[in-house]
């Protein structure tokens, strides 16, 4: 079974429900500029405790110096950083020095092919990379939960020039996402809005979503 994200995690009952489906990984976001799913730090950290140690504990923080960052995760104690922003290549080994078993996830907003060589490099610095349709040039920063699908044909050519893995994240939904896995073919995949309604996770999408992925 493909590695299955579920972000924007906002309670222990939406971890348990979205686990119950099979979620191998929760996306518990702090703060942001924009987006869904923000949440307070000390509910991360309640939210991370409860879940098995089985489950990846994706805290998303949009700090972009490594003394920030690991002072994020201190507060948190998730076994999992998504950087959802650009850092400074040098950053990467303080975070590693002062965290070495928390796993380092980048993510790559893939808006035109400059993504590609992006991704290619940033791939040298951490465990795995996320492929997603934020937009970090805007006034107000896109930097995930945006719902929008990026060019999949891009995320394609990432997949097949790095050597850590991938996951592909930008409004995947059950109706997509065999299209999505088949013409990607990523390590794992990431979704937030289209297992929701109203911003609550919602059984009957997440039912849909992970039949339509066991179908592969």
């Amino acid at each position: 079974m493909m590695k299955v994200k579920v972000c924007c995690i906002s309670s222990i009952e939406e971890a348990n429900l979205a686990i119950k489906f099979g979620a191998s990984a929760i996306g518990l976001v702090g703060p942001m500029p924009s987006g869904p799913g923000i949440i307070e730090d000390e509910l991360i950290k309640e939210i991370a405790k409860s879940v098995d140690r089985t489950i990846d504990t994706f805290l998303l923080t949009s700090e972009t110096k490594a003394d920030k960052i690991i002072e994020h995760h201190q507060r948190v104690n998730t076994n999992t950083i998504q950087l959802v922003d650009s850092i400074e290549n040098d950053q990467y080994s303080i975070i590693r020095k002062a965290l070495p078993n928390v796993q380092l996830i980048q993510v790559i907003h893939v808006h035109n092919e400059d993504s590609i060589s992006e991704a290619q490099l940033k791939s040298t610095f951490v465990d795995a990379l996320l492929l997603d349709s934020g937009n970090p040039s805007l006034e107000i920063r896109e930097l995930g939960g945006t719902g929008r699908v990026h060019n999949w044909a891009w995320s394609k050519s990432i997949v097949q020039s790095v050597a850590v893995p991938v996951y592909l994240a930008g409004g995947l939904k059950a109706e997509n996402i065999k299209q999505a896995v088949s013409t990607v073919q990523p390590h794992g995949v990431d979704l937030c809005s289209g297992v929701r309604t109203n911003n609550k996770l919602d059984e009957q999408k997440l039912k849909a979503f992970f039949n339509n992925l066991k179908s592969l």
